[in-house]
């Protein structure tokens, strides 16, 4: 069956604008335009755009999905036993939330007791989540399956205490980092504290480290452009300054 822009924005709740704009940007383009000037869209345009409405429910910009769906290795099979598997986490997070909010109204209301610790499962399980979306596949091809699994694992056993922790670890090494920077020597004491501290806040979210693994890591604040940003974001260069100092913290600078 075949449709017009008009008939396929309604079909799958889009706006002909929102076509039209995808058929410009070149992500989705219609099977042929007809002698009377009108998109005309196919199967296979379907079938695209339910992929392109998948990534953009689990959060992928246009951009990123117009170069995962025009790769030669993109197959739709594949891409929708992902989307499933994702939608799947999705909703087993939004449970999570929901249920974290049911046993809070009881408690609030004195129907049960509820432990600080369950008050934040739900929260945790969504840090998991978003660390998985942003840097799942990069990470579990450098470091494979079971590391990160068992990372997350650890993630989901973590008490209040620990978890304030590494909120606590996050922003020290942020400040000291910005204090290092200043003096422009990677081996310098604040640089090399601020590479411990970066050590300390690994170990609370791995469950074994390596110097290996940390350089790794810290090489790959360089080489991945978000990792650059968020260290750059106030001092450009930091990314680079921070490698360098874990690289000499852990020996691998040689």
């Amino acid at each position: 069956m075949e449709y017009t822009v008009q008939k396929l924005g309604k079909m799958a709740g889009i706006s002909t604008r929102t076509l039209r704009y995808y058929d410009e940007i070149g992500i989705l383009k219609p099977a042929r335009i007809n002698s009377s000037g009108y998109r005309i869209y196919g199967k296979a345009e379907v079938n695209l755009l339910q992929q392109i409405l998948f990534y953009k429910e689990l959060g992928v910009n246009l951009d990123d999905i117009k170069k995962i769906i025009s790769s030669p290795s993109f197959n739709a099979n594949n891409a929708l036993k992902e989307h499933r598997k994702q939608l799947l986490a999705k909703r087993e997070q939004l449970n999570l939330l929901i249920a974290n909010v049911d046993k809070t109204i009881e408690a609030m209301e004195g129907r049960i007791n509820m432990s600080d610790k369950e008050k934040f499962e739900g929260f945790k399980q969504k840090l998991i989540d978003d660390n998985e979306k942003k840097y799942g596949k990069e990470i579990r091809q450098k470091y494979g399956d079971g590391v990160i699994d068992n990372s997350n694992a650890k993630v989901k056993k973590m008490t209040p205490e620990q978890y304030e922790e590494a909120e606590r670890l996050s922003e020290q090494i942020l400040s000291t980092l910005n204090e290092a920077f200043k003096t422009g020597d990677p081996a310098g004491k604040l640089a090399q504290k601020a590479a411990d501290l970066h050590r300390q806040w690994l170990c609370l979210y791995w469950d074994s480290y390596t110097k290996k693994a940390h350089a790794g890591v810290a090489q790959m604040y360089v080489c991945d452009e978000r990792f650059t940003a968020y260290y750059d974001k106030y001092q450009p260069g930091t990314a680079a300054f921070l490698r360098n100092a874990i690289l000499i913290y852990t020996g691998m600078n040689k």
